[in-house]
């Protein structure tokens, strides 16, 4: 699978981990920055990778900041996406099989490093569910394109 992976200066040391137990497993990492704990601004890398999703060069994303909410507010501002704000496993289970989110963020100051790599792999594993949850994600969609549902 090809993931896009992005992170502030908060998330970068743990971008590194996350990244090489996601290469060990086999999959295409895209690595669209931060390159370094040096201060720097969240959205832009909740954009690159949401951008990098929405349009089809990823086919998920992980997003790692300091508490991972704002990099996933920035990621949800561009259509087409669902991030999910998940420092847990069972949740990051749970948006892939009700919400299909599309990309996943956590933060590197909240959670340590064993429980974000459980969290991207329950997430990664998990099938979305479809039936009722299509037809709520299906009503997001609206909302998202200014239409009634």
């Amino acid at each position: 699978m090809k993931i896009a992976i992005g992170n502030d200066h908060a998330g970068y040391d743990m971008k590194l981990e996350i990244k090489k137990m996601l290469v060990e497993k086999g999959h295409e990492v895209i690595d669209l920055g931060h390159h370094s704990s040096e201060s720097c601004d969240f959205p832009v890398y909740g954009r690159l990778v949401a951008e990098s999703v929405a349009s089809g060069e990823a086919e998920c994303g992980v997003l790692i900041c300091g508490t991972g909410i704002g990099i996933s507010l920035a990621a949800n501002k561009v259509k087409g996406i669902r991030c999910a704000h998940c420092n847990d496993p069972l949740s990051a289970k749970l948006t892939k099989q009700h919400n299909n989110a599309n990309i996943i963020a956590f933060g590197a100051r909240i959670i340590g490093i064993e429980t974000a790599k459980a969290v991207v792999n329950e997430w990664l594993d998990a099938e979305f569910l479809g039936g009722k949850y299509q037809r709520r994600i299906n009503m997001l969609t609206a909302i998202e394109n200014g239409e009634e549902f």
